[in-house]
């Protein structure tokens, strides 16, 4: 990206608000130009998004490029939601094909406004970013599992034909390797927890703080999968919307994935490893 310079005519194509921020930025948290100008020209692309999607715009490139922000006020920053940064995001990785660093830095800016918006502006109440989580590299697995460790186990698990939990087994140990969930944060997993495209998962956390974790195509496929098997009449009242049930159709313990794991470590050959 080419550093910009904060010239008079770049900044009259900003709202007030933005250029307020933009102030703050620069004066009081003392930013270099090089980085006020990025987190403008990220907040511009989700501004027009915003535009696009309360107005049906289209968001083809050379159309979405012309969408004017000038005129975005406050009352629409207070319309901002987690799901739509959420949407964002997805946006920018998949129609504008963002790396996941370029990601980061737009969720961080993101952050910054918010952050300024609700604890010194006083636009917002809540902050909108506060719990959603930065967009992981492709490679999120354990760093003491090799890739090719990874692929062997999960090898081993559809190899058990004659486990009858094969399926869920597979879908716990996929979302452990691609996701670093906590074990009590899969435990508690419901059914209602994905998004209707499983693009993202809502789990509770540390301190009962809600968090979202984006997924990539082997967790969906995974998830999808098991869901075939929960979702199973016989199964569908089976401890309320409790993801992973138990053979018992509870929800799943904390004991039982340990197991699970450990199960699988040592048949891949890997002894206690996790």
């Amino acid at each position: 990206m080419a550093v910009l310079t904060l010239k008079s005519e770049e900044i009259k194509s900003f709202p007030p608000v933005l250029r307020e921020y933009a102030g703050f930025m620069s004066s009081i948290k003392g930013n270099g130009e090089k980085t006020v100008c990025e987190y403008l020209m990220d907040l511009r692309t989700f501004f027009r998004f915003h535009k696009a999607k309360k107005y049906d715009l289209s968001t083809e490139p050379a159309d979405f490029e012309k969408i004017k922000i000038v005129d975005i006020k406050e009352e629409d920053v207070k319309e901002i939601t987690p799901s739509f940064i959420i949407d964002f995001l997805l946006y920018a990785g998949f129609d504008r094909s963002n790396s996941p660093n370029t990601r980061m830095r737009k969720l961080s800016a993101l952050r910054s406004f918010f952050g300024w918006c609700c604890a010194k502006k006083h636009i917002i109440e809540v902050d909108p970013t506060a719990n959603i989580d930065s967009p992981k590299k492709k490679q999120t697995l354990p760093k003491y599992m090799t890739v090719d460790e990874a692929v062997k186990l999960l090898e081993t698990v559809k190899a058990d034909t004659e486990s009858k939990t094969r399926i869920r087994d597979y879908a716990i140990i996929t979302l452990f390797l691609n996701t670093g969930m906590r074990l009590s944060e899969l435990v508690g997993l419901n059914i209602e927890s994905f998004d209707s495209e499983l693009t993202f998962v809502k789990v509770l956390g540390k301190g009962n703080k809600e968090r979202v974790i984006y997924l990539n195509k082997a967790a969906q496929n995974a998830v999808i999968e098991y869901l075939r098997v929960r979702l199973d009449p016989k199964y569908i009242s089976s401890s309320s919307h409790a993801l992973f049930i138990s053979g018992r159709e509870q929800r799943i313990s904390n004991k039982t994935v340990q197991y699970i794991v450990y199960k699988y470590l040592k048949l891949a050959g890997f002894g206690s490893r996790g």
